[in-house]
């Protein structure tokens, strides 16, 4: 006798909402949930499947066999295939059998699943998301904490590459909750960001071809030990920052690709449901279905795995018909433009259902063009983003920083012109994964000279980063100096703390990190004009720039003055508004650095001498390949 049941856990108000692209918790209906059914317990299973001829759930409790355990599908046209297996187990792998309207048959893994069989092994696992949560004072306080007046900090994190054990293999997730907890706790970031920890196939897609929307990848634990990562980082009062990649889907057999024998979840037309530089497939955002699947994912995150922000992968290859298309391969929208506007829809809902739900949270847009308004609320005509990625700085810098000295001073509009347009978006300053691999060096590997200048270049770098407005995120093993690429199949060069530059530059970052959650100069107002005024960016004579930053109480201001080369100047002469004394509260020359001492050890009186268009000025040591930052006492 067949045991399956016919069973719901569907309302007609859910159906109606998730026919309307509407339904944003649609992980509590769709996929394997254990319940009681008429005093018996099991499994109840709902799946997706509008163009298959018939739905059954194979697994390790029916020896995988065809037929033996059927799913119903509904009569409201939903497309819906459910039904309640009796005495199936939390642990219980499974898939669904779709069988297609042209008889094709495929094994298709669980889109909603919340746990996966550990890849090469493809099956999804029944499993629940019971935890007790220990984090309930930094969930009260995390408005603050997230706050775009505050400091945010962001260090980004690839699980599998942090840190191996002894014998090469991964940490796992509990390992990680006590290691990577207390060192980013010691260094001094505020957020943590992982690159995608959802469950994906292919290790060298660093996680970014997805298979298990819902499931944290079993290569590090279970589900629950995850939710113990988070837990330890809220307890030790740093932020959790997600990658999500609702940009494109690998088309793994097992995978969401033609998942019912039809492009369910991709867009039927391959000149927008095909990503050539990724060989990946593109959701079809104008299906209501789908957006109903994607921001049910977003608010997944969100509530049962306690996540404090998302970071949106790929934004700009969603903007766009003709991304990486070349003419003939593109079909303009309804006004003839390149703007996708399907995707400009999804993404407006995507963020109002954030924020209606969880205010207190930041979604980043990792987004590369000029597209306006990415990180303006919607209700004025944006996307909604809390943040965006400034790749336009992020470039422009490290492209000056690879120049020898003697050429900077031809090049000093690389490192100003950011702030031309700093204040259109809520930028984050990026220094990510992407910069130290494929031939790109490690951040350390692209700075000029001879080893002290190499160095003290890095800490001048980290310096103009962290004293420019904006929030800061950098990518592991840029916090000590990493000197080689990035490997994501090994461990980061752990050895090189070891020696005494690689340290210096640990506690140069340590430092920047303190400074800058200090001092409301630097976060108050990073997002506005107002809090930022140049002294001096035309001298690229000397490649010395200066500015000031401004907090909401003038006597929090703090005076930068960068030195982009070896020359040290003994007096150099800045313009300041105020007849206020100054105290260097952060040299990046510093011996404990290993840099060369360079400093300015007392009070430097602020003389009634005009100079840069301002009333006072003052004469400051500036050491060499150094940013040194002062206090308006």
């Amino acid at each position: 006798m067949n045991p399956i049941q016919p069973h719901t856990l569907f309302t007609d108000f859910d159906i109606d909402l998730f026919k309307a692209g509407k339904h944003f918790q649609l992980y509590e209906k769709l996929g394997a949930h254990l319940i009681e059914v008429n005093g018996i317990k099991g499994c109840y299973f709902a799946v997706w499947a509008p163009s298959a001829k018939s739905v059954s759930v194979v697994g390790d409790f029916n020896y995988w066999v065809e037929g033996q355990h059927p799913l119903y599908v509904r009569w409201d046209s939903s497309g819906i295939w459910e039904g309640f297996i009796p005495h199936v187990d939390k642990g219980t792998k499974y898939k669904f059998k779709i069988v297609s309207h042209n008889n094709t048959a495929t094994e298709k893994a669980d889109p909603f699943a919340f746990y996966c069989e550990t890849p090469p092994n493809t099956a999804s696992v029944v499993w629940d998301l019971q935890h007790s949560w220990n984090d309930t004072t930094w969930i009260e306080k995390r408005k603050k904490h997230n706050a775009l007046n505050q400091p945010y900090s962001v260090y980004e994190v690839h699980l599998g590459s942090w840190k191996r054990n002894a014998e090469g293999k991964f940490l796992t997730y509990l390992e990680l909750a006590d290691q990577l907890v207390n060192y980013v706790k010691e260094t001094g970031f505020t957020h943590v960001e992982f690159m995608p920890v959802m469950e994906y196939p292919y290790d060298p897609s660093w996680g970014y071809q997805l298979v298990g929307y819902f499931a944290p990848t079993s290569r590090f634990g279970k589900p629950q030990d995850f939710m113990v990562l988070v837990d330890k980082l809220h307890e030790a009062g740093i932020g959790v920052i997600l990658d999500w990649v609702p940009s494109h889907f690998p088309s793994d057999a097992h995978g969401l690709g033609f998942f019912d024998g039809s492009h369910l979840y991709e867009h039927p037309d391959i000149r927008k449901g095909y990503h050539p530089d990724w060989k990946s497939l593109i959701f079809n955002y104008g299906r209501n279905e789908v957006r109903s699947f994607l921001i049910s994912n977003a608010i997944f995150w969100l509530k049962n795995y306690h996540i404090d922000g998302l970071r949106v992968d790929a934004v700009a290859s969603m903007l766009y018909l003709d991304y990486s298309r070349k003419d003939g391969e593109w079909e303009p929208n309804m006004y003839g433009g390149r703007e996708n506007l399907e995707t400009i829809s999804f993404l407006k809902d995507f963020n109002e259902a954030v924020y209606a739900q969880f205010p207190d949270v930041q979604t980043i847009a990792e987004e590369s063009t000029s597209f306006p308004m990415v990180s303006r609320p919607t209700y004025l005509g944006g996307l909604g983003f809390g943040m965006k990625w400034m790749m336009g700085w992020m470039h422009d810098t490290l492209q000056y920083f690879g120049k020898e000295t003697v050429y900077r001073k031809y090049h000093q509009n690389d490192l100003t012109f950011s702030l031309t347009y700093a204040f259109t978006e809520n930028f984050m300053l990026p220094l990510s994964h992407d910069e130290v691999v494929y031939g790109k060096h490690s951040i350390l590997g692209r700075m000029p000279g001879d080893e002290w200048q190499r160095f003290a270049n890095l800490r001048l770098l980290y310096g103009y980063m962290f004293t420019h407005p904006g929030a800061k995120l950098l990518f592991m093993g840029g916090e000590f100096g990493q000197s080689s690429e990035w490997d994501f199949q090994q461990s980061l060069d752990w050895h090189l703390l070891d020696y005494s530059y690689h340290k210096g530059i640990k506690q140069c970052i340590s430092d920047l990190n303190s400074l800058y959650k200090n001092y409301p100069a630097l976060y108050e107002k990073q997002f506005s004009a107002d809090g930022f005024e140049w002294i001096n960016y035309s001298d690229n004579e000397n490649s010395v720039i200066a500015y000031i930053r401004k907090g909401n109480d003038a006597k929090d201001n703090l005076v930068i003055v960068c030195n982009m080369t070896q020359v040290v100047h003994e007096n150099y002469r800045i313009g300041l508004p105020a007849s206020k004394s100054l105290k260097e509260i952060f040299n990046s020359d510093k011996l404990e650095y290993n840099g060369s001492g360079v400093q300015n050890n007392f009070s430097i009186p602020v003389q009634p001498i005009a100079w840069h268009g301002k009333t006072y000025s003052a004469g400051i040591k500036l050491p060499p390949l150094a940013v040194s930052v002062f206090k308006v006492e």
